[in-house]
């Protein structure tokens, strides 16, 4: 009950906003890398930048609901927890902390979330599949997926903060 006093029903509401963007974003649209039997999509990306905005706890719930919905909804239900597993490691390097969103530490810590989400991954690939040919087959998707999120939250996150949206969007919080 700490955060619940502590937080807004604004931020909660925020937390819902961020678990649908990421939803959304991971499913529509699914960029095809043939080469690598993957795709690459938006949705870590709302991760990263709901990671720069939620405190902590809340980040974690968008990020590990709204990548597991989207693989329920898209039809991979089998990865639905190892995502959620992933998809909240991943936003914890990130810092709502930080004045900026894409400051620099935020933007350094990307690659350690990039390190979680490609592990992770290659993890949960060779024990769904029960093949290590099969999860390292899978690498190249993932390391794509990881360094395109990474891109697209730092531009996105300069952009904002060039209009010091975080700013606006804290005293609404």
């Amino acid at each position: 009950m700490k955060y619940a006093k502590k937080y807004s029903l604004r931020t909660m509401v925020l937390t819902a906003v961020f678990t649908a963007l990421t939803c959304c974003l991971t499913m529509f649209p699914q960029i095809p890398i043939p080469a690598a039997n993957g795709y690459l999509h938006f949705g870590d990306s709302v991760i990263y930048l709901g990671a720069a905005f939620l405190p902590a706890p809340y980040a974690l719930i968008a990020g590990a609901l709204g990548g597991a919905l989207a693989d329920i909804f898209s039809g991979y239900a089998i990865w639905a927890i190892p995502t959620a597993m992933i998809k909240a490691l991943i936003s914890l390097p990130i810092s709502s902390k930080e004045t900026k969103i894409a400051s620099g530490k935020n933007i350094a810590m990307l690659f350690l979330s990039g390190i979680i989400s490609v592990s992770g991954y290659f993890i949960a690939g060779a024990i769904l599949y029960q093949n290590f040919v099969s999860a390292v087959a899978g690498l190249p998707s993932s390391f794509i997926q990881a360094a395109g999120s990474a891109i697209i939250f730092a531009a996105v996150g300069f952009i904002l903060d060039r209009s010091n949206f975080k700013t606006h969007m804290l005293k609404l919080m």
